[in-house]
C-alpha cells in the first residue's frame, strides 16, 4: 500500500508550487511590458481621444465606448469627416498629442471582425511629402503595410484580440511594428516635423473596401523617451 505524504512534506510541496506559479506570473507580466521598458507613459485625458466620423451622422451611429472597449464602424458609402474634406469614409480616433522629436510608442489591443477589408486601422499622421508616415491596412484578414500585400505584418487578425506596438524614432527616421510582442516590420520614416497617432477604420480606395468596416480597441496608451 502506498504511504501517505506527511503534513510537513505536503505543506512544503504546496509552497513550492505556489512559488513556481508566482515566478511564472512575474515573468509573463515582465514579458508584456518589455517593449515599453525604458519608456515613460504619457497621461492622456479622455478629451484627447477625438473621434472623427462621417459629418452627417450622429456619433452614436458610428462609435461606442463600453467597458473600456472603443468600437468604431463605417460604411463604404459614408461621407468624409467634413463636407470639404478630400478623404474617404472613416470613423477614427485621433490622439491629440502632437510630437516632432524623440522616440514615441503606440500600444493598444485591437480586434477586427471577420469581413472588414480595405481599411486602415492604425496610422501615424504627418510626413514631409505624404499625409502619413505609417498606415496599417486590413485586407481579407491580413494586416499589411499600407496596401502592399508583400509586407504582411500579421496573416490572421480576424476575430481575435491582438497587441499592437508601434515605435516611431523621429531622429533615426524609422518605425518598428510589433504584434503580440513579436517584431513584424521595420520601415524608414517619411520625414515631417508634426506627428500624431490614429486608430479606428478608414476606408481605402485600393482593392475594393468591404461595405461595412469595423475595428475595436482597448487599453490604448502612448509612451515616450528622450
Amino acid at each position: 500500500m502506498a504511504r501517505s505524504m506527511s503534513p510537513l512534506l505536503l505543506l512544503a510541496s504546496t509552497l513550492l508550487l505556489l512559488l513556481l506559479s508566482s515566478s511564472c506570473t512575474v515573468r509573463s507580466a515582465r514579458g508584456e511590458g518589455q517593449l515599453t521598458d525604458g519608456f515613460t507613459a504619457v497621461e492622456l485625458a479622455e478629451a484627447q481621444f477625438k473621434v472623427q466620423k462621417p459629418y452627417d451622422v450622429p456619433l452614436a451611429e458610428r462609435y461606442e465606448l463600453v467597458d473600456g472597449v472603443r468600437r468604431m464602424w463605417v460604411y463604404a458609402t459614408d461621407k468624409p469627416i467634413s463636407s470639404d474634406h478630400p478623404g474617404g469614409p472613416r470613423t477614427e480616433i485621433k490622439i491629440e498629442l502632437i510630437y516632432s522629436s524623440g522616440v514615441w510608442q503606440f500600444e493598444g489591443y485591437g480586434y477586427i471582425p471577420c469581413g472588414t477589408s480595405g481599411a486602415s486601422v492604425m496610422q501615424i499622421f504627418g510626413a514631409a511629402e505624404h499625409a502619413t508616415t505609417l498606415m496599417l491596412h486590413v485586407y481579407d484578414g491580413q494586416l499589411t503595410y499600407y496596401h502592399d500585400d508583400t509586407r504582411v505584418v500579421d496573416a490572421g487578425v480576424y476575430d481575435r484580440w491582438f497587441r499592437l506596438n508601434v515605435v516611431h524614432d523621429v531622429a533615426a527616421s524609422n518605425i518598428t511594428v510589433f504584434v503580440d510582442g513579436e517584431h513584424r516590420l521595420t520601415v524608414p520614416g517619411r520625414g515631417g516635423d508634426s506627428h500624431y497617432f490614429k486608430f479606428g477604420v478608414y476606408g481605402q480606395t485600393k482593392n475594393s473596401p468591404s461595405y461595412r468596416m469595423e475595428s475595436r480597441w482597448r487599453d490604448v496608451k502612448v509612451f515616450t523617451k528622450c
